[in-house]
């Protein structure tokens, strides 16, 4: 008879998940609309808490000082606001150049492209069969992905109200979350019933100690590897460096997947120039990623999350699958706050 039970209850639970599966799989369309008015309000904020996160514990270093909070906070944050202006206003003006110089030069650019492409498609036919259909399909693949990138890249230039409005946005909301943040911690934790109250506080100080390991580790990563980059692709003469350098930083996030997507459009571009300058490239890259792996994330991250890499992957094709590229960015820490939650409970249940 319990045998029958725990049949029945498996039997019921499969039901339940198919039917929870078949119901989110009609409400598809739905669920992308509201995921897309969900993303716009979520990206300030998620912006705003990597700030707010970068510049806590310079408050505290000022805060420790006998600084009042509200001071060290105005101090560090309008000192913020006005290097960052510096860096933006000096960075504009090369970045600029640089988008315009290559918008001129990319139709030379496309025709070297064709060349190079027309000639192995000429050599594929001394090639092996396989071989020659894996080529077919990486030059389809190849071409479907530089037009679904340009649509990418016109849908954010039309966008460029959304970005400013951020613009204006997310500075008040940084200032905010370094001001009232503990507050809201506070207010959290009230609102929680008292016989949880502690273990509320336990999750939440677990929540902001491992974002804030991860979030100001991953920042220097980024900075240390835009740089090695942006100097390595300088050496051997690159044009567009600076460009390159700052994509491979901001993929640089993502975990595994995050070198691969960093170097392709150098790689690219390196290949319509001439096969010598691409293999420099992909030596740069490999150099950097080499560096990054074995030297700089050790010392600088070490195992902050300690997460599985299966489970990182996982989350990574779950966090692609439901909010893109942004879905890719957050899915480790999300992971990782999952973790933090699920550890705490477990601890509740057991004591």
């Amino acid at each position: 008879m319990p045998d029958s039970r725990r049949y029945l209850r498996a039997a019921v639970s499969l039901l339940v998940t198919l039917a929870c599966i078949y119901i989110l799989g009609q409400l598809r369309g739905f669920i992308h609309d509201v995921w897309v008015v969900v993303r716009s309000v979520v990206v300030p904020f998620v912006i705003a808490m990597i700030c707010s996160y970068l510049l806590q514990p310079l408050v505290d270093i000022l805060v420790r000082r006998r600084m009042p909070r509200g001071a060290a906070i105005l101090t560090i944050y309008l000192a913020f606001i006005l290097l960052s202006a510096v860096a933006v206003l000096n960075a504009i003006p090369l970045v600029s150049r640089q988008l315009t110089d290559l918008s001129q030069h990319l139709p030379s650019l496309v025709q070297q492209a064709d060349a190079w492409i027309d000639g192995l498609a000429h050599k594929r036919q001394y090639l092996p069969e396989a071989l020659r259909r894996g080529i077919e399909a990486a030059l389809n693949r190849a071409e479907q992905n530089v037009t679904l990138y340009a649509a990418g890249v016109l849908s954010m230039l039309t966008n460029t109200l959304s970005f400013i409005f951020m613009l204006f946005v997310i500075p008040f909301l940084v200032f905010y979350l370094l001001k009232d943040g503990q507050a809201i911690g506070r207010a959290v934790v009230h609102l929680t019933p008292a016989k949880y109250r502690q273990a509320m506080r336990d999750i939440l100080a677990g929540i902001d100690d491992t974002l804030g390991r991860y979030v100001r580790g991953q920042l220097l990563v980024m900075l240390v590897v835009g740089v090695l980059t942006y100097a390595g692709l300088l050496v051997v003469g690159m044009p567009y460096a600076l460009l390159l350098a700052l994509f491979v930083a901001l993929t640089n996030v993502i975990p595994y997947l995050g070198p691969f997507l960093g170097a392709a459009p150098g790689l690219l571009l390196a290949l319509s120039i001439s096969p010598q300058m691409a293999l420099k490239v992909l030596v740069v890259n490999v150099i950097v990623q080499q560096l990054e792996g074995n030297l700089v994330s050790p010392q600088i991250m070490g195992r902050t999350l300690q997460l599985h890499p299966m489970a990182i992957v996982a989350a990574l094709l779950l966090g692609e699958q439901v909010g893109g590229v942004l879905g890719l960015i957050v899915a480790v820490p999300a992971l990782a706050v999952l973790k933090v939650i699920w550890i705490h409970v477990r601890k509740l249940q057991t004591t």
